[in-house]
């Protein structure tokens, strides 16, 4: 394996710096963006959202606005800019005309240097010619973007999973064996004209799924969507697949949801209204077709979805929703669409620049089949039924300086939940944000997805406070504190619990050539805990703190580096336990060649799965994947892009990880043996 390992990477090197020269000159920056995604992938473990959110910004940096066109509303899509920045840029363009360069960023009150660093993958200065071409097919045809990307991955060594066993054995227990080949793939087809229309295709097969035997041909998953802008009165139609996002996410949201990151006083939901559903998340959208039409200030929004779920249903009952998109065993396939949700609902909302009301209601229906959860003491308080319904009045209103934000919503059994925020920014370098948020135990909201500490809006009560500062050029000193308490039961949890949790974060960017950051994070929650004679159960409070030091520095234009450095320390009242890792990456980017080279390289010690730690590490075009590692071994990855021709570019990641201290990987049908594990994903893209 490592000769395999040291093969791949001379081959890689020698293909990239054999390839054509291009003319013109790139700047290479950090992908500050990137580490935002993955300190907020770190504070949640809802992955298929985040992994959503990444695609989408991973597709604005591939097609970035212009500074000199681009809108609030564009703006708003950026979900570290604040309202107060978005205005100050949008303010600083009417004042002063059009920006010569990117570098005017400088100029603008409150956009201080690690936000500048933020926003820059996202931003360009130029002319796009086709702004003023009207929606003909004469036009649609030549202007028109069309993108393929095509994507595989593959693990090197063999999963328990895709055993060989005689077929007796599999016809008594046909779940030992996954039924579909061992490899990823996807397709993604998108088709673009302006901001005007919209048009995609995806298709995938996870790993395990079948791709091309007796169960089934052609890939697992199919997504499509068409999406119409700004036509007339008709703000947004879609047909398809799309995503849905009113007020602050009590009833309804398909957004990450934006709760104790790294800009830690921006909590608010901005992106109000629908989208296209462009991605691999096999969960999270509605099916079928979507409006909103605008009458001066006012958006009148209408949806309705009919989408078939998986789960396992016996006499027009079944307990739970299968929501992970894996169909790769027997039992998997058994649950496949058994089940259809039909989902209608709409929005009203009155906008001003200072002034926002809404109302919204959907009801959700599973036809003459009921969820039934099996009856347990922390679930008593879950929806049963075949129908719900929710509604709520979402409102906003603010100034330079302040602003009040919030949601209530009621749920069909009269129970309710409300979150508020006030933000205050006195001046440009200091933002405060308080906010409180108040979910009944009673609320049922299978769509609400809003502040949190539990994956649900349900049985929680909060007050978190966050503070950013930046008190002198090239420093940034960031902090929140969050309490909460949970009045009712929870799944591991027998009784009432509460909790807290605190950050602080100091930046230090010395130029565009060096910057630092260290964060230190301190969270206590409460727990069942089995006492010394292994038959009692009491609920026991447990702590973990994490520090992490981060250093990037620029040698030259053409090489960057970065070092850092995670502690984690878990206690609770049986055990204690810490783990570490050290990293370094290093990316080059040559003016003179179409290529870019990522190599990275850790080592991590940890006592536990409890002191585990995170891998930040670079990854393909639209691809999210952070590992987390627990016990003692390396980590290596190197990823590189090369731009075969104009519009054809190839980028692929090889990452290995050895463990010191196991000769078994995974466990169940994910098991490997050995204490090595490889693994390749390859993605290539055409522009046409």
């Amino acid at each position: 394996m490592r000769h395999f390992m040291f093969m791949f990477i001379t081959m890689s090197i020698y293909l990239l710096i054999n390839s054509y020269n291009v003319n013109g000159q790139t700047s290479f920056s950090v992908d500050k963006w990137m580490e935002y995604m993955e300190e907020m992938a770190a504070n949640t473990d809802d992955n298929e959202k985040i992994e959503t959110l990444y695609s989408e910004l991973s597709y604005l940096t591939e097609h970035p606005f212009d500074l000199n066109t681009v809108t609030e509303q564009q703006l708003k899509k950026l979900p570290f800019l604040s309202d107060f920045q978005i205005n100050n840029i949008m303010r600083y363009r009417k004042r002063y005309g059009n920006m010569a360069t990117v570098y005017e960023l400088k100029n603008i009150e409150g956009l201080d240097f690690q936000t500048i660093e933020l926003l820059l993958p996202f931003v360009y200065i130029g002319v796009i010619p086709v702004d003023n071409c009207p929606v003909t097919v004469k036009n649609m045809l030549k202007y028109g973007s069309n993108e393929l990307y095509i994507r595989y991955d593959k693990c090197f060594q063999q999963k328990k999973g895709y055993s060989s066993y005689p077929d007796s054995i599999l016809q008594e227990f046909p779940n030992r064996k996954y039924i579909g080949e061992s490899f990823y793939t996807s397709l993604r087809y998108s088709y673009s004209f302006k901001d005007k229309i919209y048009f995609g295709v995806v298709a995938e097969k996870d790993a395990g799924e079948p791709f091309w035997n007796g169960y089934h041909k052609g890939y697992d998953y199919y997504s499509l969507h068409l999406l119409l802008r700004d036509i007339k009165m008709l703000k947004t139609l879609l047909i398809g697949d799309y995503k849905v996002s009113f007020g602050q996410g009590l009833v309804v949201s398909n957004d990450f949801s934006l709760s104790r990151t790294i800009i830690v006083t921006q909590a608010e939901r901005r992106t109000n209204g629908f989208r296209r559903h462009f991605s691999t998340n096999e969960n999270d959208f509605f099916r079928g077709t979507a409006a909103t039409v605008n009458l001066k200030n006012i958006d009148i929004s209408l949806f309705y979805s009919l989408r078939k779920l998986d789960a396992k249903v016996e006499d027009h009952i079944f307990t739970s929703i299968k929501t992970d998109g894996y169909h790769r065993l027997e039992r998997d396939r058994e649950k496949m669409n058994n089940i259809k949700m039909q989902t209608i609902g709409g929005n009203i909302q009155y906008n001003t620049s200072n002034v926002c009301l809404g109302i919204t209601a959907l009801s959700y229906s599973f036809g003459k089949d009921k969820i039934m959860p099996e009856s347990k003491p922390y679930n008593i308080f879950y929806f049963r039924g075949d129908k719900n319904i929710n509604a709520s009045v979402n409102y906003l209103l603010k100034n330079n300086k302040m602003k009040f934000y919030g949601e209530t919503a009621i749920s069909r059994n009269k129970a309710f939940a409300t979150l508020n925020a006030f933000q205050l920014m006195p001046a440009s370098y200091i933002s405060l944000l308080l906010l409180y948020r108040y979910y009944d135990r009673r609320y049922q909201a299978y769509f609400g997805n809003a502040f949190s500490q539990n994956s649900s809006v349900q049985n929680e009560q909060g007050l978190y406070m966050g503070i950013q500062l930046t008190p002198f050029a090239y420093w940034k000193c960031s902090a929140y504190a969050d309490f909460f308490r949970f009045p009712w039961l929870k799944y591991g949890v027998d009784s009432p619990s509460t909790g807290r949790e605190y950050m602080v974060q100091v930046d230090y960017t010395g130029g565009k050539n060096f910057s630092v950051y260290i964060r230190y994070k301190y969270r206590r929650k409460e727990k069942n805990e089995s006492l010394s004679d292994k038959f009692t159960t009491v609920v026991l409070p447990y702590t973990q703190q994490r520090v992490r030091i981060q250093a990037n520095y620029h040698l030259s234009s053409l090489f960057i580096f970065k070092t850092s450095a995670d502690a984690v320390v878990y206690n609770e009242s049986t055990k204690n336990s810490k783990g570490y890792m050290v990293s370094q990456s290093f990316g080059w980017k040559p003016s003179s060649l179409p290529v870019q080279i990522d190599l990275y390289t850790a080592c991590f010690f940890t006592d536990d799965y409890s002191s585990r730690v995170s891998s930040y590490e670079k990854n393909i075009l639209y691809v999210f994947n952070m590992p987390s590692f627990y016990g003692k071994g390396l980590r290596l990855s190197t990823t590189f892009r090369w731009d075969i021709l104009k519009r054809v570019s190839l980028s692929a990641k090889f990452a290995y990880t050895h463990y010191m201290d196991r000769n078994v990987i995974g466990t169940d049908l994910e098991e490997i043996e050995g204490s090595d594990k490889t693994d390749i994903y390859a993605m290539l893209r055409w522009k046409f």
